[in-house]
């Protein structure tokens, strides 16, 4: 029987920030599509901020959510990347892991490439449990996830050990 309180992975999301549109932007869907079999969908700038350059509504990134099976095979992927360690302070109490790569050539099987050249990435990975969180999602009376239904960190990083076999870090 399955246990509707059971912690599983909800999604797994890859964010490049390049910062300007053009070139650079097209870029970093490649390397994207690259690294998964996911269509990259461009993100765009909240509001305008001058120190950088950049206004309101302009192209500066590009994602890719990623659920099933390409999911846990990418996930695996890059943390491998990261040596199968992760740190304790990258668990949030909401319910989500997060942690950056430094350079796709560093994924398995990646050469670099000098017309594309290096970008790094995010990576957030969303848990939930298996019966809840439908509760903020469903479309009649949506109500806040109460705290019972919530991931702690502690399940995540035990969730992280069990199924990933990962070596949680304790830093500062």
């Amino acid at each position: 029987m399955v246990d509707m309180r059971d912690v599983v992975i909800d999604k797994v999301t890859i964010n490049i920030g390049v910062g300007e549109s053009g070139e650079k932007l097209e870029k970093a869907k490649s390397v994207i599509k690259l690294l998964t079999s996911g269509n990259p969908t461009i993100t765009k700038a909240r509001r305008t901020s001058r120190e950088f350059g950049i206004r309101q509504d302009q192209p500066i990134g590009v994602k890719v959510t990623l659920k099933g099976e390409e999911m846990d095979r990418f996930l695996k992927a890059a943390l491998w990347v990261k040596n199968n360690k992760c740190l304790s302070y990258s668990f949030s109490e909401r319910g989500s892991y997060s942690f950056g790569i430094s350079d796709y050539t560093d994924f398995k099987g990646m050469k670099y490439n000098p017309e594309i050249g290096i970008f790094g990435m995010d990576v957030v990975v969303t848990f939930k449990r298996r019966g809840g969180y439908r509760i903020a999602k469903r479309w009649l009376s949506p109500r806040k996830v109460p705290e019972k239904i919530r991931v702690k960190r502690e399940e995540m990083m035990k969730f992280m050990k069990e199924n990933y076999n990962v070596e949680i870090l304790e830093v500062g």
